[in-house]
């Protein structure tokens, strides 16, 4: 019984959608990494620069005392938020040139029409023989 389990289970796991899912994931989780790793080293320092050496990673308020100190680090949430409009517009041009191409592909399939069949070529001669006569 428990054999028929492993069997559905193996058919959901090997469909074409699960792999596919499950490779966007991985290649979503690293190109995060890539993001994260360009904002945090190469367009935060300019910024930081240009803002008097800030580093947005430091940014806080202190909510607490000096004995127990209470830190709100809105630096860490502006350079994910950074990161997300990063990703988002990447992800935007990405799809936007995939649809692009999609409808430049599509145009080009309709545009050429089918070359006749052989048999079709064949009728036509006919035709056009007894249109002669």
């Amino acid at each position: 019984m428990h054999w028929k389990w492993l069997a559905e289970f193996r058919d959901f796991a090997l469909k074409g959608n699960v792999v596919d899912l499950a490779v966007g994931v991985i290649i979503g989780a690293a190109f995060g990494k890539i993001v994260s790793a360009l904002v945090e080293n190469v367009l935060m320092p300019p910024i930081g620069f240009l803002l008097k050496g800030v580093d947005f990673k430091d940014l806080a308020i202190n909510m607490g005392t000096a004995q127990t100190p209470v830190l709100i680090k809105y630096g860490v949430f502006l350079q994910t938020l950074i990161d997300f409009i990063i990703i988002a517009l990447v992800l935007f041009l990405v799809i936007k040139g995939m649809i692009t191409l999609k409808k430049r592909f599509e145009k080009d399939a309709v545009a050429a029409p089918p070359k006749p069949t052989p048999s079709e070529t064949y009728l036509k001669e006919i035709r056009d023989a007894l249109v002669k006569k």
